[in-house]
């Protein structure tokens, strides 16, 4: 722009014909386009070491008390109204804080995107509150209730405590009954997708957050029915054609309670209801307790085991539920999950042996004592609550011993939950493994075949 007093819209001069605003110098040649060295008279004079008081403008004197010229910000960009940049600036702490008014985010964040000083500050600075402030999950520790616990009974022994054995149920059920307490209206009734594996192949079905809980309880309810509680189907809810083990067989328990699905508010207070009454009555039950036989249709569990059961199929059915709604759900605290594991891992002499009566899997090659020390596989369990297992493959009765392994299956531990539950195929199975292919496999399959609806 023109100065004020520039006649014909040229810049003033000064006294000695020079302009006196700053003059861009023209690009310089390149050493190329001329002589070199170049001819000293076409250099300009050399400025003086210590030049006098530059002459006053045109316009008028300079007051010799007058303050020199502020400068603008380098890069500083415009700044919202009412705020100077300063202001702004000395605000940026309390917004990497996230302690301004609303007003002033605004005026901060506007005043960002065109001040490029500012931006490399706040941007340091929020860097800074993140090492200060790490961010936590919104989800509490999944072990903070049993820490809770513990350190209150470490003051206060409780009068009746709950056997160790039952802990993983007591566990898996508060953790779901946590998860239903938050489901909204509108996700009560959001499909939920059950998976099992039927011993050939994979099999499903979808039903409610109230079918899962019906579900949950009526297989809760054989566990109930031993211990003297009421058990929560109805007597006439089995088919007259049904077989006599039906009564106490998950899969058709769950059918019958199906065609008289409740309200699915209704079916938390029962299964509710029915939790704390386990848990209670095994809390006052004798040392006979937790040998109990169950019965699960054509064989049976002792108690302690049947409550390991009940809370490794709460827990997978928590993350059907949780998977519905697209909401986390972690895995159980490594010493709960070492006990559903060891009790997984118990289970497969006999799940391959049913195999075999089915003709599904590879005959026993050798015949010993009950027992005794027979051909076995190496179960390796990484991760929490792993181990080592070394299962029989001729017959449930035999002992697995390290000596007599033929084959070795190393796999994470969810992996392995994932497949005794029917999530995962046995072909699919993410399982290091070495030896004999065909224990092997008879091995992975008799896995999977541990879950059912």
């Amino acid at each position: 722009m023109n100065g004020p007093d520039a006649p014909n819209g040229q810049d003033p001069q000064e006294p000695d014909g020079s302009s006196g605003l700053p003059r861009v110098p023209p690009p310089r040649t390149a050493a190329e386009d001329g002589a070199w060295p170049p001819d000293p008279a076409a250099l300009p004079p050399p400025r003086p070491e210590n030049p006098g008081p530059a002459a006053p403008r045109s316009g008028g004197p300079v007051p010799p008390d007058a303050a020199p010229p502020r400068l603008a910000p380098l890069n500083a960009g415009p700044v919202p109204h009412g705020y100077s940049h300063g202001l702004l600036k000395s605000l940026l702490g309390a917004w990497a804080l996230a302690a301004c008014s609303a007003e002033e985010t605004a005026a901060v964040e506007a005043h960002l995107t065109d001040c490029t000083g500012c931006a490399d500050e706040a941007l340091r600075l929020r860097d800074a509150v993140g090492l200060l402030h790490p961010e936590d999950g919104l989800d509490l520790d999944p072990m903070l209730r049993s820490e809770v616990l513990e350190g209150c009974l470490s003051r206060r022994p409780a009068r009746i405590p709950v056997p160790e054995w039952a802990t993983p149920y007591d566990a898996e059920t508060a953790r779901l009954d946590a998860l239903l307490h938050d489901l909204a209206e509108v996700e009560w009734r959001a499909p939920v997708r059950l998976r099992w594996f039927d011993g050939l192949r994979h099999a499903e079905r979808t039903t409610t957050v109230g079918g899962v809980l019906g579900h949950l309880s009526v297989v809760d309810g054989t566990v109930a029915a031993t211990l003297g509680l009421p058990d929560p189907l109805h007597p006439e809810a089995l088919r007259a054609d049904a077989r006599p083990s039906a009564r106490t067989d998950p899969t058709a328990r769950t059918e019958a309670s199906w065609r008289t699905e409740p309200a699915a508010r209704r079916a938390r207070g029962q299964w509710r209801d029915q939790r704390h009454a386990l848990i209670r009555t095994v809390s006052f039950g004798g040392d006979r307790t937790p040998g109990l036989p169950v019965p699960y249709g054509d064989f049976s569990l002792p108690m302690r085991d049947a409550f390991l059961d009940r809370a490794f199929e709460c827990w997978v059915h928590a993350g059907d539920i949780a998977d519905a709604i697209d909401y986390p759900y972690g895995p159980p605290a490594a010493p709960h999950l070492w006990r559903m594991l060891d009790l997984a891992a118990r289970l497969l002499p006999v799940s391959l042996a049913a195999r075999r009566r089915a003709g599904l899997a590879s005959p026993a090659r050798t015949l010993g004592a009950a027992g005794a020390p027979g051909r076995s596989l190496h179960l390796e369990v990484e991760g929490p609550g792993g181990g080592d297992w070394y299962v029989p493959l001729d017959s449930p009765g035999a002992t697995g011993s390290p000596e007599h392994a033929v084959a070795h299956v190393a796999l994470d531990g969810l992996e392995f939950c994932q497949l005794a539950a029917g999530h995962v195929a046995p072909e699919e199975a993410a399982a290091g493994h070495d030896g004999d292919r065909e224990a092997v496999r008879d091995v992975l399959f008799a896995a999977a075949s541990l879950s059912r609806m």
